[in-house]
């Protein structure tokens, strides 16, 4: 299968099937099935596949009477992968963390402990909550050795959906993230919604050396946004998972990948999607495939058809380096060459009773008829002379990340208008703490489905319009491009949203 072109991604099916295409893939390489990255495996792996093994649920953490109190633990530590031993890094030990359920409503306290040999923190991916103090707060520094005390307060009405947790010190989120630090969040349905089982899927990936110990990122590899050699689902290597004939599960899928883009495919079975990140769909839409851009979240429903089925990230284009003075070394390639099998699905059985239908959701609010307050302009630019160390820099209206600075200041309760514009060769995927964004044009082209994202993917050399209602907390955060490695190199800006009537200067 050819690669998709990233404005080819703009037009599958309506914003419809554009939700589905929110990114692409680069570099895709894994040792479940061939080469290595540039068509060569690396010298001395000892982390080929040994597909077959059962997929493993991460642990799970549920919150009782309104309240989830959670101790993590960041640290190295030995796991198996591909039945080999690796050293990681983890929560609690685990790769993934484990899931944290919660509900509409509830306290989430976490007590997380650095055991790592640098700084770290943590962000919960998504969760509309407070930025301040000591909750979603990206600038909470917590030093080796040292413990920090969070606590998440959801809104009665905060909406369902997949969320997921992970380190957010600036300088170190990539090779934190890449080591094995994520795990997934899970708030609830109010209603449960019928199906025959639900399953978490992490997506990740990362690159070992033969002795299993984690290998280091090239500068040409920070610059483009590294994509690990192992692409691994709960931590594991091509495992085996089976299915009824006729019987419905659902998949909640998040792409915890610091750089790569899924384009998820799982033919000859029948899929719906519920609802991308933090948005539902009011009906569930019938798709082939799903592009997931790093960060992205996926709620997909999976109707089993008889017969074997292979969950695989397929081609996509998101962009190149190439041509950027040459000092990037190699070819600067986005373009995944082939494709990656993740999962294998067996279907068995006769065909269970007819399914009940897929309830319909409430109807998502729709910001095209509320009144725009501003409308601003973000242009995402990559040039020579910046970035960690010298090299090339990653901007945002031309500025490199400053945490002492202020770059956007906003009215409280107010709805505005971003529009978001990549002058650079390579995709970036925006992501905004705390207030999910409504996509309103895409490529030129009006978008007519209502969903709400955390993370929108903005194709190289195009623009993308949202509207964003600053509703619900006030207080200073942050939105970057969800390549790690470009947010680490500078891609990121700090926006302080003012309570209602407060004067902006």
């Amino acid at each position: 299968m050819k690669p998709i072109s990233r404005r080819a991604a703009l037009t599958l099916g309506g914003l419809g099937l554009a939700g589905t295409a929110i990114g692409g893939a680069g570099l895709l390489w894994s040792a479940q099935d061939g080469p290595g990255r540039a068509g060569v495996q690396p010298a001395g792996s000892a982390f080929g596949a040994l597909p077959g093994d059962t997929l493993r649920e991460p642990a799970e953490l549920r919150s009782a009477n309104g309240l989830l109190e959670v101790t993590l633990d960041a640290a190295p530590g030995r796991v198996d992968i591909g039945g080999r031993s690796a050293t990681t890094l983890g929560y609690n030990g685990g790769l993934p963390g484990p899931t944290l359920r919660v509900r509409a409503g509830d306290r989430l306290a976490v007590s997380l402990h650095n055991g790592l040999a640098e700084r770290t923190n943590l962000h919960v991916h998504g969760l509309h909550v407070s930025p301040e103090g000591n909750s979603d707060n990206p600038f909470v520094m917590i030093e080796p050795g040292d413990s920090f005390d969070y606590e998440y307060r959801l809104p009665a009405d905060h909406s369902p959906g997949l969320y997921w947790y992970h380190p957010h010190h600036h300088g170190v989120v990539a090779d934190q993230v890449s080591g094995g630090l994520y795990g997934a969040i899970v708030v609830e349905d109010p209603d449960p919604i019928p199906a025959a089982r639900e399953r978490v899927l992490v997506i990740s990936d990362l690159t070992l050396d033969s002795s299993g110990t984690l290998g280091g990122a090239t500068a040409a590899e920070r610059m483009r946004g590294r994509e690990g050699e192992l692409v691994l689902v709960n931590g594991q290597l091509k495992p085996a998972l089976g299915i009824r004939s006729g019987e419905r599960e659902r998949w909640r899928i998040v792409n915890t990948c610091v750089a790569r883009y899924l384009r998820l495919r799982l033919d000859g079975q029948d899929l719906h999607l519920l609802g991308l990140d933090s948005g539902r769909f009011e009906a569930p839409k019938s798709v082939e495939e799903v592009l997931l851009a790093p960060g992205n979240r996926a709620d997909l429903w999976v109707t089993a058809v008889q017969g074997a089925a292979v969950l695989r990230a397929v081609a996509y284009d998101r962009g190149s380096t190439a041509g950027m003075g040459g000092m990037m070394g190699g070819n600067g390639a986005g373009a995944t060459e082939g494709t990656i099998d993740l999962a294998t699905v067996t279907v068995t059985g006769a065909g269970v009773a007819a399914l009940p239908a897929i309830p319909r959701q409430p109807k998502p609010a729709d910001l095209r008829g509320a009144t725009v307050t501003a409308r601003r302009e973000f242009v995402f630019a990559m040039g020579m002379g910046g970035g960690m160390g010298g090299g090339m820099g990653f901007t945002i209206n031309g500025r490199e990340f400053d945490g002492g600075r202020v770059d956007t200041t906003v009215q409280g309760d107010s709805v505005e208008e971003w529009t978001l514009t990549n002058t650079s060769p390579m995709d970036h995927p925006l992501h905004l703490h705390v207030w999910p964004m409504q996509v309103v044009n895409q490529g030129g082209r009006a978008v007519d489905s209502v969903l709400r994202q955390d993370v929108v993917n903005v194709p190289a050399r195009s623009a993308v319009r949202v509207r964003i209602a600053f509703t619900g907390f006030t207080g200073k955060t942050v939105y970057h491009c969800h390549i790690l490695d470009h947010e680490d190199n500078g891609m990121m800006g700090v926006i302080d949203v003012r309570p209602a009537g407060q004067p902006l200067t």
